[in-house]
């Protein structure tokens, strides 16, 4: 197994922890991760857009000249797609962009993601991290002192609160639950901060 090292909110060193090579020690599987990321981002596109063709466009009934004899080209409608004002060839219309990914497939993404900022050397752990008050600046300070700018800051359990409402104004960090955790957002940050519950956490969901 993987050990790291642990570290306290002031940023000294506390101890190692020992990581699960199932979750933390697989083989990077690169072109998983890339089919998970694509689902994820395609799930997240609204799909609402639309236009109208020319069968939908107001007017247009009449041709608006006769065939043959006039000198201009033969013209059906106004409202075809060559006209001003004219319907849009091919229309986007809305959809679901969603793409189905299987669940296997899903959590060997998440855990060669997690096995990568171990190789990396990207994770952090923590031994706490609790703060007293909803405070940016107590935030930022716990972040200066683990020597992180871009991070993603997991946590377990729901008595998160001040943490959460601490760091949802700073650039470049973002926080979440454990059980929550995904592909995407593991790749998107430099830096795995996770607290020590929150190691358990991962182990005992994605084991």
């Amino acid at each position: 197994m993987a050990k790291v090292a642990v570290y306290t909110m002031d940023g000294a060193e506390n101890g190692q922890i020992e990581l699960n090579d199932q979750i933390f020690g697989v083989e990077v599987n690169i072109p998983v991760m890339h089919e998970v990321v694509v689902a994820h981002l395609a799930k997240l596109r609204q799909g609402t857009q639309s236009a109208l063709t020319r069968a939908e466009v107001r007017g247009g009934g009449r041709k608006p000249w006769r065939q043959k004899g006039t000198g201009h080209a033969r013209q059906g409608s106004i409202r075809a797609p060559q006209w001003v004002g004219g319907g849009v060839v091919f229309a986007p219309k809305p959809r679901d962009y969603s793409v189905k990914v299987n669940k296997k497939v899903r959590r060997l993404a998440l855990k060669s993601a997690l096995s990568s900022k171990v190789q990396e050397q990207k994770i952090v752990v923590l031994e706490n991290l609790e703060l007293n008050e909803i405070k940016t600046k107590a935030m930022k300070k716990v972040l200066e002192n683990l020597k992180v700018e871009n991070a993603l800051v997991v946590m377990d359990g729901d008595n998160n609160k001040n943490v959460i409402l601490s760091a949802r104004n700073l650039p470049g960090i973002k926080t979440e639950r454990a059980e929550m955790i995904n592909t995407y957002d593991i790749l998107k940050y430099d830096t795995l901060v996770v607290t020590k519950d929150a190691v358990a956490k991962i182990e005992e969901v994605f084991a």
